[in-house]
């Protein structure tokens, strides 16, 4: 089995002491010039250190690009009205060529609540909220008439091509939401053996809906600084099921990780 590597965009700082905003542009043209898969952006109103919208984000990098994917990893579908979110994803979706996939999760606790609370939206119902998301959003991004939770019909328009949505989540409640209403998962984890058995549980869960089995993405931060150990790492993930690939930038220095990232692709 294959395995597509993608890179996550400098737009968000995970330690407020090692800021990693850089240049959008520069860092999506770089991407698809090493001849990466797919770039994507994190998202979160407030989070616990500095962090650039994702859907501005996004349509910069799809209008300086031509070919690579570009993705939310991942949206906090939750944290925005759906019919909102809806008409962004089919925008982005028509302006980048049909490129978009949409990960979709409920929150990193380790940033609390208060980009919740400012946004006007539950911290404590997100999941409940996600799922009730997750059901109309293919009607609303496709232009077909929707019925939301407060009974409105409503229609968008223009329509698009419904994008990938992925579903992320390390836990049992992510992996059955993504086995309902997702094309696929997204894990958080580096461990082969609990990435076999979390997969496992999530075809289970796929099978048990009647669905055909689910693609498996991993963001996957910490890899080994060998090009040769790294690319085997992610082998023994692309035989476990896993089809992408999202490596972490490990500092303000995003173009020499990009450029591992083109090595490590090129050793697979």
């Amino acid at each position: 089995m294959t395995i597509e590597i993608g890179v996550i965009l400098p737009t968000s700082t995970p330690d407020p002491a090692q800021p990693i905003l850089g240049d959008v542009r520069a860092s999506a043209r770089f991407a698809e010039e090493l001849g990466l898969d797919s770039i994507w952006s994190t998202d979160h109103l407030m989070a616990s250190a500095p962090m650039l919208d994702s859907t501005v984000t996004l349509a910069t990098a799809a209008a300086v690009t031509e070919r690579i994917g570009i993705g939310f990893n991942v949206m906090l579908l939750a944290l925005r009205p759906v019919a909102w979110a809806a008409k962004q994803i089919s925008t982005l979706q028509q302006l980048s060529g049909n490129r978009l996939v949409v990960g979709v999760g409920t929150g990193n606790p380790a940033h609390g609540d208060i980009g919740w609370r400012a946004a006007g939206a539950s911290y404590a119902d997100r999941g409940r909220r996600t799922d009730e998301a997750l059901q109309v959003l293919p009607g609303l991004v496709t232009g077909q008439p929707t019925v939301l939770d407060d009974g409105l019909e409503v229609t968008l328009a223009p329509g698009s091509v419904l994008p990938p949505v992925l579903v992320a989540g390390n836990s049992v409640r992510a992996r059955r939401r993504a086995a309902t209403y997702a094309d696929g998962w997204i894990t958080i984890q580096s461990g082969l053996e609990q990435l076999t058995k979390d997969v496992a549980e999530l075809q289970e869960f796929a099978a048990q809906r009647d669905r055909a089995p689910l693609s498996v993405a991993a963001v996957v931060p910490g890899l080994p600084s060998d090009v040769d150990e790294a690319a085997a790492q992610l082998s023994a993930f692309a035989a476990r099921g896993v089809g992408r690939a999202i490596l972490v930038p490990t500092g303000p220095e995003w173009q020499r990780d990009y450029e591992f990232a083109a090595k490590v692709r090129a050793a697979l």
